[in-house]
Formats: C-alpha cells, sequence, structure tokens
C-alpha cells in the first residue's frame, strides 16, 4: 500500500514542506513541495501563526498519513535554535490536531537514508532527492530538498513501505539486509 509523508524542515524565515507517496518497494513521488515563508520582522506570535495554518492547510489538502520532523538540535546560535524550536512546535500541533503520528528525525538519519552517508552536505541530498523522485532538477532552495528528504527517511525507516524481499530488485534486498543487520547491533543482537 502506497504511504503519503509530510516532511517538514522548520524555520521562521523559511519552513521547507515536501509531500511523497511511497510505494511497498520504495519508488516515491512527489506530490508537493515549497517553503512557507515569513518575513523577519513580522511579530513572532503571527509568523508562527502563518507557519502553522500553512501546515494545517497542507495537511488538510494532501491527507498524509504521517508527519515526518527534523529532529531539534543544540545549535552554537541560540536564536536559530529557538526559531526552529518554535516552528517545530507549530507542526507538531498542527499533525496532532488531526491525529497523524509525527517521527522525529536527527539531519545525519537523514543524510544517511537519502544518500547513504550520515554527513552527506546539502548538495549530495538534493542530488539524492532529484534522483529518487525523478525530477528534472534538485528541488531549491535547500529548505525544500531537505523536506522531501525527511519525508523519504521517514517513509523508508518506518517501514511503512516494506515490500516483500521477493519484490525487491538486488540492491533494494541488499539496502534492506544492511538496515536490519544495522538495528540488530544497536539493540545488542
Amino acid at each position: 500500500m502506497t504511504v503519503r509523508v509530510l516532511g517538514i524542515d522548520p524555520g521562521l524565515t523559511r519552513c521547507g514542506v515536501g509531500i511523497v507517496d511511497v510505494e511497498p518497494s520504495r519508488r516515491a513521488t512527489l506530490v508537493h513541495v515549497s517553503v512557507i515563508r515569513t518575513p523577519p520582522d513580522m511579530p513572532l506570535e503571527e509568523r508562527l501563526l502563518a507557519i502553522g495554518t500553512s501546515i494545517a492547510a497542507l495537511i488538510d489538502e494532501f491527507g498524509p498519513a504521517a508527519v515526518a520532523l527534523e529532529r531539534v538540535f543544540a545549535q552554537h546560535n541560540l536564536r536559530t535554535v529557538m526559531g526552529t524550536a518554535q516552528a517545530s512546535g507549530v507542526a507538531l500541533h498542527a499533525a496532532a490536531a488531526r491525529g497523524l503520528t509525527v517521527g522525529l528525525h536527527t539531519p545525519s538519519e537523514v543524510k544517511a537514508a537519502v544518500t547513504g552517508y550520515g554527513a552527506a552536505d546539502k548538495t549530495q541530498v538534493a542530488a539524492m532527492v532529484q534522483r529518487v523522485l525523478r525530477l528534472d532538477a534538485p528541488p531549491t532552495p535547500a529548505d525544500a530538498s531537505d523536506a522531501l528528504a525527511l519525508a523519504l527517511c521517514h517513509a523508508w525507516r518506518s517501514g511503512a513501505s516494506v515490500a516483500p524481499d521477493s519484490a525487491l530488485t538486488p540492491a533494494q534486498q541488499a539496502w534492506r539486509t544492511a538496515e536490519k543487520s544495522a538495528a540488530a547491533r544497536r539493540l545488542g543482537a
């Protein structure tokens, strides 16, 4: 069964949002991508309202089964991390108000899921998102590409796009085997 995931790269000035449909074979298709923008001189409460209203409208219009959100992590710039956390809170609220589960993913987890390398740069992530979604060009700005990468990561890692091994290509079978092995090591099995 195809699963629809909304990925959100939270931010106050630019909040990337991307929606993908992912088949059990892991084949993904772009549904929607955009960036919610708010001006820095707008009062904070109005910026958060605009972001929340836009996210709620996307959820209502496209009906995702789940939401993937970048996990907020400590940065040197306290102002940036606060804005990211506030935008994340609004996204969490919109998802919870509609009964959607939310997956929180670290940037390195997303990079590893999409590129195979947890320290990939934004250009590499954008190129792989373009390739996976069969797009003519990488999504821009980076916030849009990152949101799509979050949605892909969530669909692939949550088991929502699980096909029987017989339906996978040899490369997908190798990926699944590697994922199972890594999960077993984390659990100490």
